[in-house]
């Protein structure tokens, strides 16, 4: 690759694009090509952007709701447009495979156009009239707002903050991941180009441009997705200016195999929900509860279907999925596998390399099942984020779900069953932001449902109409007669 194929990414900051230091953004998959070359970011240009929004804010905030949304649905077209383009660029910087890459630019528009299409009736006020009062219940937006996104899914992930924040009125100073921040920054700018100069900001930076952005005294909402770690020093950040936060954090998500579960039908709809993003969803089944009678049975079956995956670079057609993001989150589910292994369990390496001569260019990792391990495993109860699965025998219901909820997280589940009802009644024992029956993947996503976690899996809810309030303040009047 030369020089001339690969993009500047620089700041976008009160509608201009520029950058001075650069730093380079390699492809996980083929360690020693560039990919981008990415602004440095600084506390300084944190404060610009941070400026520009708050200069723009007043009249974003004052231009009528019917407008705003014809200015978001014309952004939504810019980022639909975008996918084709950039979801390549997405796969050399992120490590997903090409059609990840295209779902995230189709969910991530999907979620702008729902939620712009919610808000009117959202910001409608709420009014009562009698002989004493008029009091009227308005929403009004909060003001510049700090959306700080991942790698992982960046398109939508982007989008469940962005979103909702412009929807209601408020200005927005985006921060991308490192680790994936130019296809999501060159979409932004597309977006930025149908609203006016300032509403949409993006600085890049590492923890101390994160850090800088939430502390800011003109910020007055932070929307994060990522860690637990990270989202302790977001909340420090913003303590001594009280801001309003929403935090969508990790998750050990269980699925809970009920014994007159059909095999083959679980099999057919839950692989794509252990594997996806190699495993790099904060959603994805990362435990797998069997009743012991169907155990062997189960384990014998899953080994079968996951060695058929093939992996390798995201842009080979053949590959099931690709490597991992990044050096760090590589070695720490190698780590994993170690200590695993040095314990009574059996871990199953399966699947097979793509073009496995250049694998030591890059973070990939072939799927394993850890096969007969106890609930108390570190591989059950951390949060993997790898491709790596550990299935748990169970010997009743009670078991299951005492066990489904004995974890420091609650984003998401799932309860698998020929009964529905049952199903259902399984699934409202759960502790959980989301439990899914007989489904858990992307299709189980749907914007109707608040998405957010209990425990340490975060605080507030994103997606659709459960977002809209997270953005705004209730300002109550009233007018004594």
């Amino acid at each position: 690759m030369t020089d001339i194929a690969v993009p500047q990414i620089g700041h976008l900051i009160g509608g201009e694009v520029f950058a001075s230091d650069l730093r380079e953004v390699h492809d996980p998959g083929r360690l020693d090509d560039v990919v981008a070359r990415v602004a440095v970011g600084t506390a300084d240009d944190v404060d610009r952007a941070v400026h520009a929004a708050h200069a723009a804010y007043p009249a974003w905030r004052d231009t009528p709701a019917p407008e705003r949304v014809r200015r978001l649905f014309a952004a939504a077209d810019a980022l639909a447009a975008a996918g084709e383009e950039l979801g390549p660029l997405l796969v050399r910087e992120g490590g997903g495979v090409l059609g990840e890459a295209q779902t995230d630019f189709a969910l991530g528009t999907g979620v702008l156009q729902y939620t712009a299409g919610l808000v009117e009736e959202f910001l409608r006020p709420v009014q009562f009239d009698d002989e004493q009062s008029f009091i009227s219940v308005e929403k009004v937006p909060r003001g510049v707002v700090a959306a700080i996104v991942p790698w992982n899914m960046p398109i939508v992930l982007a989008m469940l903050k962005v979103a909702p924040a412009l929807a209601t009125g408020n200005t927005v100073v985006l921060k991308p991941s490192p680790f994936a921040p130019a296809a999501l920054t060159l979409a932004l700018q597309k977006m930025a180009a149908e609203l006016p100069a300032g509403v949409l900001n993006v600085v890049h930076g590492e923890g101390d441009v994160g850090a800088a952005l939430c502390a800011h005294p003109l910020v007055r909402k932070v929307g994060f997705t990522g860690g637990g770690v990270t989202a302790q020093k977001v909340i420090e950040a913003t303590a001594p200016t009280i801001k309003n936060v929403t935090l969508e954090l990790g998750g050990n998500d269980p699925a809970v195999i009920l014994d007159d579960a059909d095999v083959d039908a679980v099999l057919d709809r839950m692989l794509t929900g252990v594997f996806t993003r190699s495993g790099q969803i904060c959603f994805a089944v990362k435990r797998i509860y069997v009743p012991r009678g169907m155990y062997r049975r189960f384990a014998d079956e899953l080994c079968g279907r996951v060695d058929e995956y093939a992996v390798g670079h995201g842009l080979d057609p053949r590959a099931g999925f690709g490597p991992l993001n990044n050096e760090a989150q590589f070695k720490k589910v190698l780590d994993l596998l170690d200590k695993t292994r040095n314990s009574s369990a059996q871990v199953v390496q399966l699947g097979r390399k793509l073009d496995a001569s250049s694998w030591e260019n890059g973070y990939y990792l072939l799927p394993h099942v850890v096969r007969d391990v106890e609930h108390s495993a570190p591989v059950s109860c951390e949060e993997q984020f790898g491709p790596v699965v550990p299935l748990i025998a169970y010997d009743d219901e009670e078991q299951a779900v005492r066990w489904a909820n004995d974890s420091d997280y609650g984003l998401c589940a799932s309860v698998w069953t020929t009964d529905p009802e049952r199903g259902l009644a399984v699934a409202r024992r759960i502790e959980a932001g989301s439990t899914f029956v007989n489904t858990h993947s992307f299709a189980s996503l749907d914007l109707r449902m608040p998405f957010g976690g209990v425990k340490q899996s975060g605080i507030g809810r994103e997606f659709g109409a459960a977002a809209l309030p997270e953005y705004v303040e209730d300002h109550a009047i009233r007018h004594l007669k």
